[in-house]
């Protein structure tokens, strides 16, 4: 395996392995910012020599012991308490090859959404809650972070900064709340397992469309709240609406990991059970008397896909409904860029135009890949071909995904007649 090679395999295993990592770690150190630098001294320590030695069988426990390792060594450089020390030592047992999936589907796993929480705590900022906990169970860039909330890379790193040593100065505690803290707590642990399953539904960057270990991971965590707050509509929400979503997950790319659309996919291998559990989830949800938030209005969208068995069987004039009662409740230009996706789907692609065209006038989205691209749609159904190309093209340019970019440009081709 050549350096570049080996470059590419380890950065697709710490996209995977880190979140785990990290969690372990900070259950240990007891500080999430100690716990990241750890963990990526063990990421440098693998970029130095698995290109010469090979990949391990089990990269996960070959990290989190190297990690345990380093943890050690720095208590013994920082002479700190012998209690403190033998304490650390009795926990860091090391991971064999043997018993590392256990420790990850059992311990480590509670050890993932105690990190959400921690990171999820009131002395942070809402921001700086929503793009630390990214960092760190998502594995997602400043740069990515930075792009999914359309601000600076810059102010991205300096909120995550501050962010870590506000948890250390504070000992925010390593743990599930209970009571009216898990309530305070839960809205900002919503967003972060919604934007963690987004980000595996449809990645921001890089070279795959999707990244279906994510999406897993945030349905694993979404049935988890689900049990732990069972009285909260949204908790309930978000869960249909990531079982619905995770169902269309094995048809969104094609055979050589091309995106394909909502419209051009199989829908009979779309996974029943999870559509099932989706809305067995909204059905609870509606069960408990309260309007419907974002989540579950996104659900019952996502629910009306579900259960169109074609196409053309879709029920787009109450999805373009649903939209307007989310519009009201999230008012967003994502959420109207949606709306206007509906509309022409119900209405005409005229009618799309022009919401799409309000959005714009108002100089909202300006970097957002997708505003050019539900434009360009709109133009190319209204045959008005060499607009739809420049839109196409736009996006194109903006969009950081490698496989988005490509279908943009096969249909900016599309255009030319």
């Amino acid at each position: 395996m050549s350096f570049s090679d080996a470059g590419r395999t380890i950065n697709a295993i710490w996209r995977i392995e880190s979140p785990k990592l990290i969690a372990g770690l900070t259950r240990m150190v007891r500080d999430v910012g100690l716990a990241e630098d750890l963990a990526q001294d063990a990421l440098v320590i693998a970029l130095e020599r698995w290109p010469e030695t090979g990949i391990p069988d089990n990269p996960g426990a070959w990290l989190m012991t190297t990690a345990k390792r380093r943890a050690i060594d720095l208590l013994r450089r920082n002479k700190l308490r012998d209690q403190k020390y033998e304490e650390l030592t009795r926990s860091a047992e090391w991971y064999t090859e043997e018993d590392m999936d256990r420790q990850l589907d059992g311990e480590i796993g509670d050890d993932l959404l105690r990190l959400i929480f921690m990171t999820c705590h009131p002395v942070l900022s809402q921001d700086a809650r929503v793009a630390l906990t990214l960092r760190l169970l998502c594995g997602l860039t400043t740069d990515e972070i930075a792009r999914a909330f359309l601000v600076a890379e810059a102010t991205i790193a300096q909120r995550i900064v501050r962010a870590k040593r506000t948890l250390s100065a504070k000992k925010v505690p390593f743990e599930v709340p209970v009571g009216a803290e898990l309530k305070e707590r839960l809205g900002t642990v919503l967003e972060v397992v919604y934007l963690m399953f987004n980000e595996g539904y449809s990645a921001t960057a890089g070279e795959h469309w999707v990244r279906p270990l994510l999406c897993q991971e945030a349905l694993r965590l979404g049935r988890v709240l689900a049990e732990i707050a069972p009285d909260e509509p949204e908790v309930h929400g978000l869960a249909a609406l990531m079982e619905i979503q995770a169902s269309r997950l094995k048809t969104r790319v094609g055979a050589d990991g091309e995106p394909i659309l909502l419209m051009d996919q199989n829908r009979a291998q779309w996974d029943r059970l999870l559509i099932r559990r989706g809305l067995a989830a909204l059905n609870r949800c509606r069960q408990l008397g309260k309007p419907l938030g974002p989540y579950a209005l996104q659900a019952a969208i996502a629910a009306c896909h579900a259960q169109a068995v074609t196409p053309a069987d879709t029920d787009w004039v109450r999805i373009s409904a649903l939209y307007e009662a989310l519009s009201r409740v999230l008012p967003s230009p994502i959420v109207e860029l949606n709306r206007a996706v509906a509309v022409a789907m119900a209405f005409g692609p005229l009618y799309g135009l022009q919401i799409v065209d309000a959005i714009t006038e108002e100089g909202a989205l300006p970097e957002y890949h997708l505003l050019p691209s539900v434009r360009g749609d709109l133009l190319f159904k209204l045959d008005r071909f060499e607009e739809a190309r420049l839109e196409f093209e736009r996006a194109a340019a903006l969009a950081k995904n490698s496989r988005e970019r490509d279908l943009l440009l096969a249909r900016a081709s599309e255009c030319i007649h």
